[in-house]
């Protein structure tokens, strides 16, 4: 009797019951069989070995089963696996708060833990609409964010996103919010036009990871500091993907010398080894909290909010981080890739090659589909799927934001490593 192909099998067996996220199943190729991982390299099913050049969706920083994270989760969950946060603590979080706040930039005195990148940022703007009212100024309830901005799919997160075309089946059920462009003018005449209905402003510092890793200059960060200290708006930081040495720093915010009022952080939090996220706020803003009327509490949580084991995961990893010098090697690993496209892409199919840090990035020029607003650019254009299936061919996991190709591998990839990502970038960019 023949024996079951087993990534055929675990393929056929993922088709009858699983619904992957940002999937068309009624389009796409089938999902990669994965059976194990170590450093940069995913093994799959049918014996290949597959370079993770995106850091499986931006979160594992140090390399796939990094021993000491994995480590100190073992030994935490005999310890104390799980403990509610409402009414009790557990020494993994407050040291793990302590050291975020002593890391982070000048001024965020508060930890708010929760799950995910997305849910940082609904905590943020939670805090930031009650903070106005505790300040008697209940109007103050409209967000600025940048065009194309993603900050997650919760319906907060949702409202400051840019509808289309991830969002636009929930549009009627988000709040209202406000876009410019990432152009100090433009952010300040909206705010003019916004006036005492402004609630504050949200960034991704750096780099717009879902738009297409778009940049910004650290000077347009420190400008739009500047405006918001000005007219007093809290700025809330979403340094989810950019934080902990994706940009060449340990925050984007240390790369402009700045510090927001709010900061998000997930991801690479625990090294990506398990789901964590912390929301960090000013001590004005906990202050705010502070009443004999219970009413007047932050009504926010999650089950699993400062789980011990995702903070032992997290203490580790910033250990690995600091010593490791984490954002130098990444900045390495980025530069040694952009060296390598700047050299031998041909510009008669790509344009825009940047980097920051170890994110790389460039646009394909080529035939794109068109969005839901008629328009060939964005997440929908181009033929991502067949990127992606190309890039598989040449033993590197790559997922094309439309047309925009990028690399954001893990601080572990060797040289030899970076230099097979660089050359799979140049061969989808060739045709």
């Amino acid at each position: 009797m023949p024996t079951k192909d087993p990534a055929q099998d675990l393929v056929a067996r993922d088709a009858a019951v699983c619904w992957h996220p940002y999937t068309q199943h009624g389009l796409e190729d089938a999902p990669l069989a994965v059976t194990g991982a170590r450093g940069a390299t995913l093994t799959l099913a049918d014996g290949r070995e597959v370079l993770d050049a995106i850091s499986s969706w931006w979160a594992v920083l140090h390399g796939h089963g990094e021993p000491r994270v994995a480590e100190a989760m073992a030994a935490q969950a005999l310890r104390l696996d799980h403990v509610l946060f409402a009414g009790a603590t557990h020494e993994g979080a407050v040291r793990l708060a302590e050291r975020l706040v002593e890391l982070s930039p000048t001024g965020l005195e508060r930890v708010f833990f929760s799950d995910d990148g997305s849910t940082a940022v609904e905590v943020a703007l939670k805090i930031v609409v009650q903070w106005w009212q505790h300040k008697q100024q209940p109007g103050r309830r409209v967000f600025l964010a940048l065009e194309g901005a993603y900050h997650g799919d919760t319906f907060g997160a949702m409202s400051i996103g840019d509808p289309d075309p991830f969002f636009l089946p929930f549009a009627p059920l988000c709040f209202e919010a406000a876009r410019a462009k990432p152009d100090l003018a433009a952010i300040t005449a909206k705010l003019d036009e916004l006036g005492q209905r402004a609630a504050g402003v949200i960034i991704e510092p750096l780099v717009q990871g879902a738009a297409g890793m778009l940049m910004q200059t650290p000077e347009f960060l420190r400008d739009l500091r500047a405006v918001c200290t000005e007219r007093g708006l809290p700025l809330i930081a979403d340094e989810v993907m950019t934080g902990f040495g994706r940009t060449g720093a340990l925050f984007a915010c240390d790369v402009a010398g700045i510090a927001p009022d709010l900061m998000c952080l997930a991801k690479g939090l625990t090294g990506g080894a398990t789901p964590m996220s912390v929301t960090l706020a000013r001590a004005e803003h906990f202050d705010a909290f502070l009443s004999q009327d219970r009413g007047d509490a932050f009504f926010h949580g999650h089950t699993f909010t400062a789980h011990p084991i995702g903070c032992a995961a997290a203490l580790a990893s910033l250990d690995l981080v600091l010593e490791r010098d984490v954002p130098a090697r990444l900045e390495a690993i980025g530069a040694r890739i952009h060296a390598h496209l700047a050299a031998e892409l041909d510009p008669a199919h790509t344009t825009d090659l940047r980097q920051r840090g170890g994110i790389v990035a460039f646009d394909l020029v080529a035939p794109a589909t068109k969005n839901s607003s008629g328009e060939a650019t964005g997440y929908l254009a181009g033929d991502p799927a067949a990127l992606r299936r190309r890039a598989i061919e040449l033993g590197v996991l790559l997922r094309p934001l439309g047309n925009v190709l990028y690399a954001m591998p893990p601080a572990c990839t060797t040289d030899a490593e970076a230099d097979r990502i660089a050359a799979a970038m140049v061969a989808l960019a060739s045709g």
